[in-house]
């Protein structure tokens, strides 16, 4: 009699235990002057160390690399399976609202294999304006 179910390593993972690979994209403007991705380079370090499961990466919308596309399609050739996007601007201006949607429909429309999602843009999160106002006022005192 054989024994029911699958032995590890035999004809696979099992689709229970299948681990989803998830990715992330920090994704800011970009500039001419390499020294401005320098704190987004930083803010990249500290989420990747604290989401050391998931894959987490830089994209810029224009003058930098990468550009968004090359980022998606590295997380996606990597395996991500699920992949959000975190606007990292203060707010949404032409750039988030319009550039944005049509860069994630792109995505969704070359890599039908990837779930994403787009979260808030960063400065309008009520933690972030707070650590911005508590640097501000600071500055009162320096």
């Amino acid at each position: 009699m054989q024994p029911r179910g699958r032995r590890l390593g035999q004809l696979g993972p099992h689709p229970y235990n299948r681990r989803v690979l998830t990715g992330l994209i920090l994704f800011a403007h970009g500039a001419r002057d390499p020294r401005w991705a320098e704190p987004f380079e930083r803010l990249r370090e500290r989420v990747a160390r604290a989401a050391s499961e998931a894959q987490v990466t830089l994209a810029y919308l224009e003058f930098m690399a990468p550009d968004f596309d090359t980022a998606v399609t590295a997380l996606c050739g990597a395996g991500c399976r699920r992949v959000t996007l975190v606007p990292v601007f203060l707010g949404q201006g032409g750039h988030v609202r319009k550039d944005l949607p049509g860069l994630l429909h792109g995505a969704t429309v070359r890599h039908p294999e990837c779930e994403f999602r787009l979260a808030g843009t960063a400065g309008e999160d009520d933690a972030v304006l707070d650590a911005i106002a508590a640097y501000c006022l600071r500055q009162l005192i320096a």
